[in-house]
């Protein structure tokens, strides 16, 4: 009978141990609330809810059940890369501030704040932040889809939804597979690509961006510049610069699976995306940062003409465009933008110094081309194709040289406007 007294009041000591133990990491949570007034904010990163998170480390701290970071990512979306151990002393963000709590920690930089959660390894080892935990080979993958699928819907959508582009096709699969599941990348992977309006360039890095992260172009770790909007004034550029820096470092300090699109570089200031040089070079670490898993794309209408000349060449000799070797224009693409004046590439040093792995020539398209593009939009919407409609519209785009009349020289850029001036939606 003692016996039994004595392990009933074992149990009973063990069970109100636990439930102090919750307590104080609910009472912890809710001791970093007289901090809040003082934090700045910060323009890199998006924050989480505060309410959200300490919702989340209450429920996790009174159950006992729900991990902390599986809590958090039922919430939102998760990068699901791991940081160094030296999250876990704190560290210093642009021009912020990290605390240290047993939730996680507390970050502050510029105007913003944020709460990253960790669950420290029992032995050992690198700090899993919000979620990171990764399967090998380490795609980046915060939907959840295995490696091999990622690589088939990229597959998939770019011979479904691209036409006319068995270059970009090749390069792009080939390019970014190899870059995801490579375990010892030594430097970013940077794609540029380069041709016409309406040749598909944005329709591929958005493609792209939807095959890596679940949310695609939405996700908070996919980040979009837009030359005439974000970079506006020449007078300005020193002033860009140091943003840029900032936004990528903060960015990237985060998430080491960032995504990051330039799109008009050909209208971009020369000398600006040079202060992205160091970022894109093979340094293990910079200030404490890796950016080799990150991923940058430029977009550019600049050397258009060198792919046209070879395109047109092709087919005045009575060669078929599909014979076109990425080996014929990379070389010469890469000498044109830059020595191209009106480019943002204009003597880079990332071209220069060959930090841009491939140059991606996106071919003008044909009349059949145009005429895939209106097909598929018409079905997109849930539309009977109407042959009659379909003809119609691509006889009515423009197509250069003006005696051949072999490309079209807005791609399928106007085939959504000129769907809803034929159907009756």
């Amino acid at each position: 009978m003692a016996a039994a007294e004595a392990a009933f009041a074992e149990r009973k000591r063990r069970r109100s141990g636990g439930a102090g133990r919750a307590m104080k990491l609910l009472r912890a949570a809710l001791a970093l609330l007289p901090l809040l007034p003082l934090l700045r904010p910060a323009g890199a990163v998006e924050p989480i809810s505060l309410g959200l998170a300490i919702a989340g480390a209450a429920a996790s701290a009174l159950t006992g059940i729900i991990s902390y970071p599986r809590l958090y990512c039922y919430f939102r979306e998760c990068c699901l890369q791991r940081h160094d151990q030296r999250v876990a002393a704190g560290f210093s963000l642009m021009d912020g501030f990290c605390v240290v709590c047993p939730l996680g920690f507390l970050v502050a930089t510029q105007n913003r704040f944020w709460i990253a959660f960790f669950s420290l390894p029992e032995r050992s080892g690198p700090v899993q932040l919000m979620c990171e935990q990764r399967e090998k080979p380490p795609i980046a993958n915060p939907h959840g889809i295995a490696p091999s699928s990622c690589d088939t819907v990229l597959q998939e959508n770019l011979d479904k939804k691209l036409f006319g582009q068995h270059l970009v096709g090749k390069v792009v699969v080939k390019a970014v597979k190899g870059f995801l599941n490579n375990t010892k990348a030594k430097k970013p992977l940077a794609l540029s690509l380069h041709g016409w309006t309406g040749t598909g360039k944005n329709f591929v890095s958005k493609i792209i961006a939807e095959s890596i992260y679940k949310r695609g172009l939405q996700s908070k770790y996919v980040h979009q510049f837009v030359a005439t909007l974000h970079f506006p004034h020449a007078h300005s550029i020193n002033l860009y610069k140091d943003q840029l820096q900032s936004w990528i470092r903060g960015n990237v300090s985060i998430c080491p699976r960032s995504l990051f699109i330039f799109d008009e570089m050909d209208k971009m200031h020369a000398g600006l995306i040079d202060s992205i040089k160091p970022f894109l070079d093979y340094y293990e670490f910079l200030d404490g940062v890796s950016y080799r898993q990150a991923i940058f794309i430029f977009l550019s209408n600049a050397g258009a003409e060198k792919i046209t000349e070879v395109a047109l060449d092709f087919w005045r000799n009575g060669r078929r465009r599909e014979d076109i070797q990425l080996t014929e224009m990379q070389n010469a693409l890469s000498v044109s933008v830059f020595n191209n004046k009106n480019s943002g590439f204009w003597h880079s040093t990332l071209i220069d110094r060959n930090l841009i792995d491939y140059f991606v020539p996106f071919l003008p398209l044909e009349y059949k081309h145009v005429k895939m593009c209106v097909r598929v939009e018409i079905e997109s919407r849930g539309y009977v194709v109407d042959e009659d409609i379909l003809t119609r519209i691509a006889d009515e785009m423009t197509y250069f040289p003006r005696e051949e009349r072999i490309y079209s020289d807005k791609g399928c850029k106007t085939v959504d406007a000129k769907l809803d001036y034929y159907y009756d939606f």
